[in-house]
């Protein structure tokens, strides 16, 4: 089933140019801080700010590389691969987020709705 989210949370969130900048970056190729910050034309303290409301609200991933030299670094990449925004009949909005380790589950799911016995 896909995660769902307040939809408070998640507008705040990409409510917000640059974050929706560096996920747009992020969505084409994992980056690292410094390499959003010079794509992205941004000071890095304000990329690691975006990154960490963006870590909160489970919209990006890292992974820690080694590089060259024996120096850590992170890069970031998304942790999602589309958000749904809809109008409930209630009159209250839903989200739901889903990622790829979802595709699984979402199949079961209708696989057994279509086969109910």
């Amino acid at each position: 089933m896909p995660e769902e989210r307040s939809i408070e949370q998640v507008l705040d969130t990409i409510g917000d140019e640059n974050a929706r900048e560096i996920l747009a970056a992020i969505s084409i190729e994992p980056r690292s801080a410094k390499e959003l910050a010079e794509e992205c034309d941004l000071s890095l303290p304000t990329v690691y700010r975006r990154i960490e409301i963006l870590e909160e609200n489970e919209l990006v991933k890292d992974r820690t590389l080694v590089a060259d030299d024996g120096n850590h670094y992170k890069i970031y990449e998304s942790n999602f691969d589309s958000t749904v925004i809809s109008l409930e009949e209630e009159g209250e909005y839903r989200v739901r987020i889903y990622r790829e380790e979802n595709l699984p589950d979402r199949f079961s799911q209708l696989w057994d709705e279509l086969n109910p016995e």
